[in-house]
């Protein structure tokens, strides 16, 4: 943000992405009660439910993602960014009227469908940012989400306690506020000689991983970016009917928690990140982060401190350093007209990530909780995702010589 010209534009963006984070986040701490309202069913069913509604989400996401991202190429970044926002702007005015789970999870669906700008946003990003820059700007992206993090919960915690419906009023206008920002600073990036001609082969979440495979280095490091998500997701796709549970923490204490773990995420991934880039390499900054999230998954499995829990939630976002890594290397790899590509490529990724982790979680916590189960062992699900950081391990080992390739390209 060294340029004034882009300072604007930048914190457009910014913004834009802590709104998408909101918009997870913002739900958390009420859709227990609100399932459980609407269906008149158990936590243990409620969180089945939740891990549905957040599934439609992603598989919006999957299939938009590189799609909106293709048209952002050929199009523009202001016009995607625009009509997405608005459309959110809606989205929450439907979800705060809800009055069935249909609605709901139709809501969801077209929550998923705007969320599918982040690989817009990222793209102005690499539009505007030098190679050398490129990772520690993903980190502001990461930074972004975290600090959406924060509100989100807070928001949804706070005015939940007036009513399950309250906090997504509060996120239209927060939406509309920033679509009026944004027509205002927001200029075009995608000149006619990086402007590329839309194809519908490439558009397709298939055929986007096809041509990001080709690229050199970059296919296992799209194995290790969906593994790792597929772990990190558990927070949003979990916690509250975890804690709820194992602690039986009210909506204010969980959207306090997911509020400290965002303040952590937003300081990582906003300013530490540069220091542990420049001191690690990318390289080793993903072995970094791989082993502390490993650690923390364990911890937070076998404790049943509540405070402990508590006072480890903002520490835990200490291993959030993976993604602007692994951004920054794939980046790097692909050229000026396919920055929307890649991102959407990525982001569809990470969307199989959350289309499989909320429903593998939630039944591995209800399996687990409900009358009956086996054995009670509410922190299953971070056992799991445990495991899932050695496999990340492996998979950035497998391929030493292709992973390298794509580092020496940066």
């Amino acid at each position: 943000m060294k340029d004034p010209a882009h300072r604007l534009p930048i914190l457009f963006i910014l913004i834009t992405l802590v709104l998408d984070a909101i918009g997870i986040g913002l739900i958390l701490p009420v859709m227990p009660a609100l399932i459980e309202d609407i269906e008149g069913v158990g936590l243990s069913d409620a969180a089945v439910w939740g891990g549905i509604l957040a599934t439609c989400f992603a598989v919006m996401q999957f299939l938009c993602g590189p799609l909106i991202g293709n048209l952002s190429d050929r199009f523009g970044r202001r016009p995607i960014l625009l009509i997405s926002l608005a459309t959110m702007a809606a989205d929450y005015v439907v979800m705060a009227v809800a009055g069935s789970i249909w609605l709901l999870l139709a809501a969801r669906v077209v929550g998923g469908i705007t969320a599918s700008t982040q690989s817009t946003a990222s793209a102005f990003i690499a539009d505007i940012s030098r190679p050398e820059d490129k990772a520690a700007r993903f980190g502001m992206v990461g930074a972004s989400f975290g600090i959406g993090f924060v509100i989100g919960p807070l928001v949804g915690g706070l005015l939940g306690e007036l009513g399950p419906r309250a906090p997504f009023w509060a996120a239209a206008a927060l939406a509309t506020a920033n679509l009026a920002f944004g027509a205002l600073v927001l200029p075009e990036t995608v000149t006619d000689r990086i402007r590329r001609r839309f194809e519908w082969r490439r558009a397709n979440p298939l055929g986007a991983f096809r041509q990001m495979g080709r690229l050199p280095g970059v296919r296992p490091l799209l194995l290790l970016f969906f593994l790792y998500e597929f772990a990190m997701f558990i927070y949003p796709a979990i916690w509250a009917y975890f804690t709820q549970y194992r602690f039986g923490w009210s909506a204010g204490t969980i959207g306090l928690s997911l509020a400290m773990f965002g303040i952590g995420v937003a300081a990582v991934q906003g300013g530490l990140i540069r220091v542990i880039l420049r001191v690690l390499g990318e390289r080793n900054t993903v072995w970094y982060g791989l082993g502390y999230n490993f650690c923390a998954f364990l911890a937070i499995g076998f404790t049943d401190n509540s405070t402990a829990v508590l006072v480890m939630t903002p520490l835990i976002a200490l291993g959030a350093v993976v993604t602007p890594a692994l951004l920054g290397i794939m980046s790097k790899a692909a050229g000026d007209d396919q920055q929307g590509e890649v991102q959407g490529t990525v982001s569809s990724i990470r969307s199989v990530a959350m289309i499989l982790s909320p429903l593998v979680m939630t039944q591995i916590f209800a399996t687990f909780t409900r009358d009956g189960a086996p054995a009670i062992v509410p922190g299953a699900p971070f056992l799991l995702a445990a495991l899932t950081m050695i496999v990340c391990g492996f998979a950035f080992v497998a391929r030493p010589g292709a992973a390298k390739a794509a580092e020496e390209i940066a």
